[in-house]
């Protein structure tokens, strides 16, 4: 695992993005397409709004989603509303590019073995996905895989329905799709997240966020390292 710890939110925001085209830049060269699935959040959004203006193959770029809210479409508690407004709205990615995760079909088990296949279409069977974007959660959470969920024991498939937290259940990519990718990236800032990140960096697999691989891995964050 590699890290970098940077000076503000703003930074590891334009670091993030800075990483990403080059990955995409490469992937794009060595395999003709790059796909990369994203979490949400504040600082995401800044990366992805950054990475709109970057040199990037986006004719060759696909966007998945790690996880989302089950919640109409538009709702601002979706993660698609923000990275359609911070990356699609900004960039010369095609529409169809952005991959959503179904959340507003009636029957969302059946919509999560659908985006299974989304996945395999894109990234082969399994699906191995360029880059996997995570945040962490003061909780030790990433994507939706939060503490004593039954999800977090899924290993036979590569999207999983969570129970109810914080006020929605979410459909989310689980560890086997997640630990198989080339590369993850974390994004961690914000000075409540230091004992989490510690953890985190140990791979306290006591966290959910500690039970991702660290091979291929790099943290960037603006919180100090002790």
């Amino acid at each position: 695992m590699e890290i970098k710890v940077l000076p503000d939110t703003d930074t590891v925001a334009r670091e993030a993005a800075r990483v990403i085209a080059n990955d995409a830049r490469a992937a794009a060269r060595e395999r003709g397409l790059f796909t990369m699935a994203v979490s949400g959040g504040r600082t995401p959004w800044a990366m992805l709004r950054v990475l709109a203006g970057e040199e990037a193959p986006w004719q060759q770029v696909h966007v998945l989603q790690v996880d989302e809210r089950v919640a109409p479409e538009g709702d601002s508690d979706r993660n698609l509303t923000h990275l359609r407004e911070s990356l699609l709205e900004h960039a010369r990615l095609p529409p169809d590019h952005v991959h959503a995760m179904p959340v507003d079909d009636p029957d969302v088990e059946a919509a999560a073995k659908r985006y299974e296949q989304v996945l395999r279409q894109l990234a082969g069977t399994p699906p191995v996905l360029d880059m996997v974007h995570l945040g962490l959660g003061p909780d030790g959470h990433t994507a939706s895989l939060v503490p004593s969920d039954p999800v977090l024991e899924v290993t036979d498939a590569d999207v999983a329905i969570t129970g109810i937290y914080q006020g929605r259940r979410r459909m989310t990519l689980t560890f086997p799709v997640i630990n198989r990718s080339r590369r993850i990236l974390w994004v961690v800032t914000g000075s409540e997240k230091a004992d989490m990140l510690s953890r985190l960096l140990k791979g306290d697999p006591s966290i959910p966020a500690g039970r991702v691989r660290q091979e291929q891995a790099l943290v960037l964050t603006d919180v100090p390292i002790v």
